[in-house]
């Protein structure tokens, strides 16, 4: 029997002829934005008509637009996830990149994108370091130069094609994982402007015709399914090279009011978008929540064994102290609608067991100090205030997490990756061979906390109890005996 080899991914094989007109400047072809970004402008397109193509810029020199390119813009997008336990599915083809731009090679094509009159957006996530003012970039040479000087000089050159018609400023929404993205970007952008002195006209477009805003966006995306490629492939009767994996949830906070609304018309799609005057509450149920459970469990869960956040979560024991410190102790603390705070928590705790998404223990626990301090401190802090007492599984949590800085556990290596100045700082705490020293040294470094935790009363003799019990009796029982001794 003839094997019928498939075809290749593109517009022509496809029947998908038609391009869209350019509404968005996306910086970045990564998984994560041909996941998030173009697949949200695909739902308002198939559910509104918005008729928003997207123009994909490589950021770095070793970018792959190529690759997009080479299926004309098209690729197949996997939402596989679990939902109140029933695993699902979803695959979606994204068909609304209609040009490819590699600015190191023809920075012209990159330019001639600014005088579009359907531009109206520009998108980015060039990940946190993107976001920078480089003072020795030149503009003589600005394909060398950082993403917001390329930014400034695509915006310079549409502010001077239409002769700075107030109606021609964009949309600009930055996904960089920063708190305050876009006041950061509009800074730099700002900061260019006087050094390479672009006028003042130019800067008051920007500052007053050019809309920014801050945003936070929640979703997982593993990107290529390389080790599963196979079962992927079989689910499709055409050959696509790009194609990526992500979970169904999706959350897109944007600060922005009715006019921002008006643009972009989510609200009236199925998609979880919200256009908030500010954004902070969301960002702190999410890094309270989804990020201070993971930091919180991490280091207790690698000692019990676990290798994955799924396997943490079907592990009786590591699976009942997760549901412990986020609705008895992480949720209450939190000044939101206890509803929605539920709701949320729940969707977490669905995004935790999805069983396509391996997500290792030992990637979560680097530099667990510093987001310790960012992530569930606050959390602890908040809690005595309001309840008076100690929430003792966080507090338990922050023992394990000490105790993970000792560097091994039952004879074997614990995953301990940080900065080279807080392992050697942790190193020399454990070299102290008495363990109450050993905790009130680490609780009286204010370049972790930024304050003396030792002043917080009886937390550092809980923790020293329950790093002992750790010691002697393993994390269960040290965790039944630090409970019935503190409650």
């Amino acid at each position: 029997m003839e094997i019928q080899t498939k075809l290749k991914l593109n517009r022509e094989n496809s029947g998908k002829t038609e391009r869209l007109p350019i509404k968005v400047l996306q910086f970045g072809e990564g998984n994560f934005l041909r996941a998030f970004v173009d697949y949200a402008f695909q739902e308002l397109n198939e559910q509104l008509a918005f008729n928003a193509g997207i123009a994909v810029v490589q950021p770095l020199p070793g970018g792959h637009v190529d690759l997009i390119e080479n299926q004309d813009g098209l690729f197949t997008l996997f939402l596989n996830g679990i939902k109140n336990n029933t695993p699902i599915q979803e695959i979606h083809l994204i068909e609304n990149i209609v040009k490819c731009i590699n600015p190191y090679k023809d920075f012209q094509d990159f330019l001639d994108v600014a005088k579009l009159d359907s531009l109206e957006f520009i998108i980015s996530n060039t990940t946190e370091a993107g976001i920078e003012f480089v003072e020795s970039n030149e503009l003589s040479n600005i394909t060398k130069a950082s993403f917001p000087g390329k930014l400034t000089v695509f915006l310079f050159e549409r502010f001077n094609h239409f002769n700075g018609n107030p109606d021609k400023g964009l949309t600009i929404i930055p996904c960089e994982l920063i708190n305050y993205n876009a006041d950061t970007l509009k800074s730099v952008l700002l900061q260019y402007v006087d050094l390479w002195k672009l006028g003042a006209d130019f800067k008051t477009w920007i500052s007053e015709e050019c809309s920014f805003h801050n945003t936070l966006v929640d979703r997982i995306v593993p990107g290529y399914p390389r080790n599963e490629i196979e079962q992927y492939n079989e689910k499709l009767d055409y050959q696509d090279d790009i194609l990526v994996a992500a979970e169904p949830f999706f959350l897109w906070v944007i600060e922005g009011g009715e006019e921002l609304k008006a643009k972009l018309p989510f609200h009236k799609t199925k998609l979880d978008v919200k256009i908030v005057e500010d954004m902070q509450p969301y960002r702190t149920r999410k890094v309270r929540i989804l990020n201070g459970i993971h930091t919180a469990m991490v280091p207790l869960s690698i000692m019990c064994g676990n290798e994955t956040v799924q396997q943490s979560m079907e592990d009786i024991f590591t699976g009942e102290f997760i549901k412990k410190i986020t609705y008895g102790e992480i949720v209450p603390t939190l000044d939101m609608d206890k509803e929605d705070l539920k709701n949320f928590a729940d969707e977490v705790m669905d995004r935790f067991r999805n069983p396509f998404i391996k997500h290792q223990l030992s990637d979560i626990a680097l530099n667990s100090i510093s987001k310790f301090k960012v992530r569930v401190l606050p959390t602890i802090l908040d809690f005595i205030k309001v309840e008076k007492k100690l929430p003792l599984n966080l507090v338990f949590g922050f023992a394990a997490m000490i105790r993970f800085y000792k560097g091994s556990w039952k004879e074997r290596a614990l995953p301990v990756k940080d900065s080279p100045q807080i392992v050697e700082e942790m190193t020399k705490n454990w070299q102290l061979n008495d363990l109450n020293f050993t905790v009130s040294q680490t609780l009286a470094n204010t370049e972790f906390w930024d304050q003396d935790l030792n002043e917080i009363e009886g937390l550092a003799e809980a923790l020293t109890f329950a790093i002992a019990q750790i010691e002697e009796n393993g994390v269960e029982i040290g965790y039944q005996n630090f409970i019935a001794q503190f409650s």
